[in-house]
């Protein structure tokens, strides 16, 4: 038996280091470089390429080495007796939520407009809103969304967030299924996007659902990228409905260097660096799989292929 590492995008060799130190004589081997596909029962994935995993004819895990997963279900056949894993570490919530934190402190207090006003040498002091008059919306209340949830709420923050699910947070409005979207949509100031991608939440940050945000409200997304209609933010910015955007994710990464978003003086940019996985505490969980696998004990952080989540 015999684990296969199958990365784009990320280098799986500190991984397969990692791993070796914590499960001892265990094969473990960087695909496509594969002794043998029959012995492999465990693949871990990042981006893999289209349809690889169907060379491991007795696979029975696939773990994401991320919180997302539809980089998989999207580019593989997953068979049905196939168990998809992801990973819920407590440093990916906490680190999302100081990214977070970050953005909406640093709109509040203005920091973007200061900053042009000093490569004009204009010193001109701006009026602006602290935290117990701000609304947060939250699309989304998985393990990390809940946990930037509830920190906004101890914060102070008037919190509201919504899910598919019933969901119920101390100090946060929660409201969930179709009817519930417009309810956190309407009078917030500040949108943060944390859901999964499914079918029913692409393009959820389109123009009719921005537009019943406040007038000056801002856009946070740390979601996906294929969350947003990008021609429809551009369209919000324009008219000055919202005053900008922190964006982490994109439907192209790396952001084509032709892209409008690198020009925009509304539009904060970062890599997809929002929470990255921290590869001490998410081989761990790693490791756990392999041997609940192994032991026949239930699997971590399962994901209802049904769901996508």
């Amino acid at each position: 038996m015999s684990i296969v590492i199958c990365f784009t995008n990320k280098a799986p060799e500190p991984w397969k280091e990692v791993l070796q130190t914590k499960l001892k004589g265990v094969d473990i081997e960087i695909y496509p470089k594969v002794k043998d596909p029959q012995r492999v029962i465990f693949a871990l994935c990042w981006k893999p390429q289209p349809k690889i995993l169907a060379q491991f004819p007795n696979l029975k895990v696939v773990q994401s080495v991320g919180a997302s997963v539809e980089h998989i279900t999207q580019s593989q056949n997953l068979p049905a007796a196939c168990f998809l894993t992801r990973i819920v570490d407590q440093q990916l919530s906490e680190d999302m939520f100081e990214y977070i934190l970050t953005g909406v402190m640093s709109h509040l207090k203005r920091f973007s407009d200061y900053h042009r006003d000093k490569k004009q040498k204009h010193w001109n002091q701006k009026p602006y809103k602290t935290i117990n008059n701000t609304s947060i919306g939250i699309l989304g209340l998985g393990s990390i969304g809940a946990y930037v949830a509830t920190k906004f709420g101890q914060l102070g923050f008037k919190v509201k967030a919504w899910s598919r699910s019933e969901k119920h947070i101390e100090n946060v409005s929660c409201f969930w299924g179709e009817n519930g979207l417009g309810n956190v949509l309407d009078s917030t100031d500040i949108l943060i996007n944390i859901l999964p991608l499914t079918t029913e939440t692409a393009d959820i940050l389109n123009l009719q659902n921005l537009e019943q945000l406040n007038k000056n409200g801002y856009l946070i997304n740390v979601g996906r990228g294929e969350h947003l209609v990008e021609s429809d933010l551009l369209t919000l910015l324009e008219n000055e409905h919202l005053s900008g955007a922190l964006l982490d994710v994109f439907r192209t990464e790396p952001l084509p260097e032709q892209h409008p978003f690198w020009q925009h003086e509304k539009i904060k940019i970062t890599p997809h660096i929002a929470a990255i996985t921290n590869l001490g505490t998410a081989s761990n969980i790693v490791v756990a799989n392999y041997e609940n696998l192994l032991k026949g004990e239930e699997l971590l952080n399962v994901v209802s292929l049904k769901k996508g989540y």
